[in-house]
């Protein structure tokens, strides 16, 4: 889809009627959220859509999962995403017409999302099949201050001569939602899943209150309004069990217009927790105090907020201007994902919509967190706070397994496995590892001493219970993790998978520091010094498979010893090659659909030497597909790392783009969240060179000959970094500290101390030449941007 990312347009993403052949795609992209609401970005009138949804963080309804051959163990239930009651509803008909832009005239059209101010703007011409014009204009947000609120404010006045118009603002229960058929990645649609169980109205405003069967949810929401109309118009209302209706019905001359400000507030609850009275009083007086207030004041309060954010959160970068305004885009949908005031995780797709049905997955520790730690640490705090909530279903799933300590799950909405494939759901287990990961990267980079007291120790402790318990020992005194699935799911259940392999072992020694740290916490979970020197036993005989012969690191055992893919005969459309040909084909091979041994070197550097991580790059690039939105950002670190800028930043580009573009032709199901924070991750730690797996906080920055500045902040231990690079210098500054702040960091293996007195500047050294570039498999390298001109072109 076109969009013009110059001057001021870094901050807004703009659609047209141009776009509304791709609707779903935009309906993705003009998701808002806050953490616990999100709406998705569908037309005001509702009409056309491709997919509706009005998400609350964790309200789901269950289905049973159901196997042609039973096992022990296999998960029996799935959770699956559903929509809440939808306020976002304005409909609109002009005499007798209803508004659809697939009919009529539109003689302009266009929605922007505003990156600063956080709301979705539309305004449209629309000339109805009678003749009949109107002009219709509308902004809505999903407060991010306000936990339970969202708002949105309708006007609709004539064009040229009068129209008899009814606006009519709906909140609407067991909305239809299409299904999709033609990808496994698709959301398993459950249709009618609410009953209503009560609703009243009083006056213009209403409230409807419902519940789920399975899961046994309780779902109210309320709507209040404030209506502007001439005196000639009329107000009437409409209850029924799911959907409550305020109508504003009239002519309209020239000058004339219909205003409705509608007041959303949404909460749910265990059935057992809440009475549906109770829980219909609380959204009513949350909706009643959104209204005092004002939808102006909101819109304040939303621009507050954001620019709060952005003073950490922004990233600079000149040399491409549409790069610039992906950069913007992707950050702000991770800092409208989560909350700080409350223990709430991110799913995969976010609030943004219902593809893997709306799944947790390890993609918010491996990709999202180490984001948020730096930018928002508190909705890091809070996701990670959401595992530890839900501990007691993974020691129960661990104890189903015949295994020591918690085994989290590979997909969950409530904190129990969904995923009915186990050769990558049961079999994935670093996802206990990302956790820990998350938990000390976290602590490393915020000092926060009282989570890891109250929820990171125990995360520890019980994720490396799993793996001593997991683990082999071998005669030969090493020690094996077997029979495992690691991130490149076209390889399952293989022996020391050495992503895995090198994460538990991080997991290991993490939990016996932090155990010996925290001594008493500790000894609370019945941690002993013979337990502790256990962890640092296995962790030190963590076997690393190695290729000696090839001179590479082997993903797992034996896996440089398979057979090679038949590139030469694999055609561009059988590319995601999970559609195109059987698991069987696809793990005996040489054939890599997502980083996994490169994104090894990224999470654990210091376990290998610099030239083992050229000479791994090189090898593993010949054999990745990218067919997974994680690929591309891990990639691009370790080509930025090892001297393939150009391929760094086509990478890099593929990532940032993602949804924007939508490469994989999945943005309409919701918008890739770890593709999104992947985009920072190469700002930060590919062209900026940031380490910190050791607690230390390093830069090696280069810079990609597109970039002629680039500047990005990052919190550690309380205090705002800002990183300036150019091709001649780094810069490294605390912009709001006193004389007596510092943080002490390495640049080039030389350690800086950087105080709020004045800045540090170093000097960028030449990149080494790391001779020709790694060839891609035939037909994958990302499109060459490295070398083209695009500055200002749309």
């Amino acid at each position: 889809m076109p969009h013009s990312p110059q001057g001021d347009d870094s901050w807004r993403i703009h659609r047209t009627a141009a776009d509304l052949d791709r609707l779903g795609e935009t309906e993705s992209i003009f998701a808002l959220g806050n953490g616990w609401v999100g709406w998705r970005g569908t037309l005001d009138e509702g009409e056309p859509y491709e997919m509706p949804g009005t998400y609350l963080n964790g309200f789901h309804e269950q289905r049973e999962l159901s196997y042609p051959e039973d096992g022990y163990a296999f998960p029996e239930h799935s959770d699956t995403v559903i929509s809440a009651p939808n306020a976002a509803l304005v409909r609109l008909w002009v005499g007798g017409e209803p508004l659809d832009l697939r009919t009529g005239t539109v003689r302009r059209h266009e929605r922007v999302l505003d990156l600063r101010a956080g709301v979705v703007r539309r305004e449209t011409e629309w000339i109805s099949p009678g003749g009949r014009g109107v002009r219709v204009r509308s902004t809505r947000l999903v407060s991010l201050p306000r936990r339970p609120v969202a708002a949105v404010d309708y006007q609709v006045e004539p064009l040229d001569g009068p129209v008899e118009v009814r606006v009519c603002a709906d909140l609407l229960a067991n909305e239809r939602v299409p299904e999709r058929a033609d990808d496994p990645r698709a959301a398993s649609v459950i249709h009618d899943p609410l009953t209503a169980e009560t609703g009243r109205h009083d006056g213009t405003d209403g409230v409807l209150v419902h519940r789920t069967e399975r899961s046994a949810q309780r779902v109210a929401v309320a709507v209040a309004h404030e209506v502007d109309a001439p005196g000639t118009a009329a107000t009437d209302t409409e209850l029924t069990p799911d959907r409550f209706r305020l109508a504003v019905t009239g002519p309209l001359c020239p000058g004339e217009r219909i205003r409705v400000t509608k007041f959303a507030a949404y909460e749910c609850a265990h059935v057992d927790g809440t009475p549906a009275g109770e829980l219909a009083d609380l959204v009513v007086a949350e909706a009643d105090a959104a209204r005092a207030e004002g939808f102006a004041a909101l819109l304040d309060a939303q621009r507050a907020a954001l620019d709060a954010a952005w003073a950490t959160a922004d990233v600079e970068l000149d040399g491409d201007p549409e790069l610039q305004q992906a950069l913007r885009f992707a950050v702000f949908h991770l800092l409208q994902s989560g909350r700080a005031d409350g223990d709430r995780t991110i799913p995969a797709k976010g609030l943004t919509g219902n593809g893997y049905d709306g799944h947790v997955l390890w993609d918010t520790e491996g990709y999202v967190l180490p984001v948020l730690t730096y930018l928002a640490p508190g909705l890091a705090r809070s996701a990670l706070r959401w595992r530890h909530a839900h501990l007691p279903e993974a020691r129960e799933r661990a104890a189903e397994l015949r295994l020591a300590g918690a085994t989290f799950p590979w997909r969950t909405l409530g904190g129990r496995e969904c995923s009915a494939y186990w050769p990558a759901g049961s079999a994935g287990l670093h996802v206990n590892a990302d956790i820990a990961d998350a938990v000390l990267r976290h602590v490393a980079a915020t000092g926060d001493m009282n989570f890891l007291a109250e929820c990171g120790v125990e995360l520890l402790v019980e994720t490396a219970r799993l793996w001593h318990r997991y683990g082999h020992w071998s005669d030969t005194g090493t020690f094996h993790l077997t029979g495992l699935t690691g991130p490149d799911e076209y390889s399952a259940l293989v022996d020391d998978n050495l992503f895995t392999n090198l994460m538990a072992r991080r997991n290991l020694r993490g939990a016996a520091d932090a155990a010996e740290r925290l001594s008493e916490a500790a000894a609370r979970l019945g941690v002993d010094p013979v337990e502790i020197a256990g962890w640092r036993a296995a962790a030190d005989a963590v076997h690393v498979p190695y290729d000696g012969k090839r001179g590479v690191h082997q993903q797992s055992a034996g896996f440089t010893e398979q057979p090679e893919w038949d590139f030469a005969n694999t055609r561009a459309d059988d590319y995601p090659l999970l559609l195109h040909f059987p698991y069987l084909e696809l793990y005996r091979r040489q054939v890599v659909k997502q980083a996994d041994l490169v994104l090894a070197m990224l999470r654990c550097p210091g376990e290998f030497t610099a030239d083992e991580k050229a000479r791994n790059f090189a090898y593993y690039e010949a054999r990745t597909v990218r067919d997974s939105s994680l690929s591309a950002s891990a990639q691009a670190i370790l080509a930025a790392e090892v001297g393939h800028l150009d391929l760094a930043y086509d990478l890099f580009a593929e990532t940032a783009l993602q949804d924007l573009e939508d490469l994989g032709d999945k943005t309409a199901d919701g918008l890739h969240l770890a593709s999104l924070a992947g985009a920072w991750l190469v700002v930060a730690q590919g062209f900026g060179g940031l380490r910190d797996d050791r607690g230390v906080l390093s830069f090696d920055p280069r810079l990609p000959r597109r970039i002629t500045r680039l500047a990005f902040h990052l919190r550690w231990h309380g205090h705002r970094l800002r990183v300036t690079l150019t091709p001649e210098a780094a810069r490294y500054e605390l912009p709001d500290a006193g004389p007596a702040d510092a943080v002490e960091l390495w640049h080039h293996g030389e350690r800086l101390r950087v105080t709020g007195d004045a800045p540090v500047t170093r000097p960028m050294p030449p990149v080494p030449d790391a001779g020709p570039e790694p060839p891609s498999p035939p037909g994958r390298r990302p499109p060459r941007r490295s070398q083209e001109d695009v500055g200002g072109a749309d």
